[in-house]
């Protein structure tokens, strides 16, 4: 296996100082002993609540390299039989590697930033561009202060593609880590009320999210959602930030990347996209409507980045749902099955609008019904009962057979759904799970949404443990 990084040029990007002995190369950048492989760097960098160099010996264990450790540090780490390259700061020793790993790179590179979306767009950029070259993208929803420069420092010199997701909790967090980043092309995806509690309306969520071009290359373009009503706001803050090119994707008549076809059915889509002169026919394998808006600015980026359009369309076939933002199982109980539609990991008007439609769009079976089980949605602040009750008229327009609720936030949507269907309340998750596990029965669709703090991914792990996964051959009730 190639080196990441030789010994020589992770000593000059860390801008730190050998100790000991300092091995040629590493195969890569580790923060955490539990996935370090042998070989790897580790950065011992410090957390809000744990700090790297408390794990330095379970790190030699794994077979570290070499660490990175802060200076202040190095009297109670000398004696480990490892080398050390030492830095004043662990963290930004990171970011400066991260650095050094941007200048070097060869790839083009595409930075996702948004309201929601992002991990998805992400991924389906992962699976469009693989199919034409070696692409890097951030593991999980590495979109932080730490999360960034570790994609960044990960990322091979030979990569022709590189995808970072960037996010945000508060204005002024974006900016540092999109100069970091460099992107040729900056997407967002869409523009919502997420983190609404730190900001006071929309606007400003957007004014903050626009931070990321200003890291654009000087030829980069700003892929903004035609169809967001935020459009005109971005776009002209692209245009003050010096950005030349802005395009958009959506079905608005002038979107550069427009949506002509969308035929939808429970395992995806099947679209069709005017790019230029060209109308490209695509099979989107994962479900709902925001899958396929996020599926154009994949197509778009794409061309941006002078990839093969009709490879990386091709390759959408075969796109899935990651774990809490989609994925469906299908699980046997007596007398048939179920389907279960995670979308456990976060939760924001916008996000709960189209898991809502993901769930009204699903297919049941015999006497089966479609339940929601919907959890608070965080970091609302004062706009938290508004949003929350606003969820009322949503769920009424959809087929919707049952509701299920947990949350002190979640206690006024239940009120407003008195004159809805059928509906029950509980204070938390614990006291929701065995309401749950009661109710389920065969042919039902159940999806389960809220934000990850709220611990819904436990009703997922009850019901996928205690139901098997149908057999892939099995039928449906």
């Amino acid at each position: 296996m190639s080196n990441l990084w030789t010994g020589e040029a992770l000593i000059a990007a860390t801008a730190g100082r050998p100790f000991g002995s300092i091995p040629d190369g590493v195969g890569g950048i580790s923060i955490d002993t539990r996935t370090l492989k042998p070989g790897d760097a580790f950065f011992a960098i410090r957390g809000d609540t744990l700090d790297g160099h408390d794990f330095a010996t379970a790190a030699m264990a794994a077979g570290a390299g070499v660490l990175v450790v802060a200076e202040h540090k190095l009297p109670a780490l000398g004696r480990l039989n490892v080398g050390k390259i030492v830095v004043p700061d662990v963290l930004k020793a990171l970011e400066l590697t991260g650095i050094a790993a941007r200048a070097r790179a060869k790839a083009k590179i595409i930075a996702v930033t948004g309201s929601a979306g992002k991990t998805s767009t992400k991924e389906a950029l992962r699976r469009a561009l693989s199919a034409v070259g070696k692409v890097h993208a951030s593991d999980k929803s590495f979109n932080n202060h730490w999360g960034v420069p570790l994609t960044l420092s990960r990322l091979p010199e030979d990569a022709d593609y590189a995808i970072f997701e960037i996010g945000m909790n508060h204005a002024g967090e974006i900016r540092p880590l999109a100069k970091m980043v460099r992107p040729h092309v900056a997407i967002i995806t869409l523009i919502a009320a997420a983190h609404l509690g730190f900001f006071r309306n929309l606007d400003e969520i957007a004014v903050s999210k626009a931070e990321i071009f200003e890291g654009l290359e000087p030829s980069g373009t700003a892929l903004l959602n035609r169809d967001d009503t935020r459009w005109k706001l971005l776009s002209k803050l692209a245009r003050t930030a010096g950005v030349e090119c802005v395009l958009g994707f959506g079905e608005h008549a002038q979107a550069d990347f427009k949506l002509l076809k969308y035929e939808a059915d429970s395992e995806g889509s099947s679209i069709s996209v005017k790019i230029g002169e060209r109308e490209i026919e695509a099979r989107i394998g994962a479900p709902g409507r925001h899958v396929v808006q996020n599926a154009l600015a994949v197509l778009g980026a794409a061309e941006l980045v002078g990839a093969d359009i009709g490879k990386a369309a091709a390759a959408l076939a075969m796109l899935t749902s990651e774990s809490g933002r989609g994925r469906r199982h299908e699980l046997s109980v007596p007398g048939g099955t179920i389907s279960l539609i995670d979308e456990s990991y976060n939760a924001n008007p916008a996000s709960m609008k189209a898991a809502l439609d993901l769930l009204d769009a699903a297919p049941v079976h015999g006497s089966g019904r479609r339940i929601a089980v919907l959890g608070d949605m965080l970091e609302l602040g004062d706009h938290a009962a508004k949003l929350h009750s606003g969820l009322a008229e949503l769920v009424k327009a959809r087929q919707i057979d049952l509701v299920l609720l947990a949350g002190p936030e979640m206690k006024v949507l239940a009120e407003r759904l008195a004159d809805g269907p059928p509906v029950q309340y509980r204070a938390n998750v614990e006291e929701l799970r065995p309401v749950l596990m009661e109710t389920v029965r065969a042919g039902d669709t159940i999806m389960i949404k809220s934000s990850k703090g709220i611990g819904f991914s436990k009703l997922i792990d009850a019901l996928t443990s205690k139901f098997p996964a149908q057999a892939a051959n099995a039928k449906r009730a």
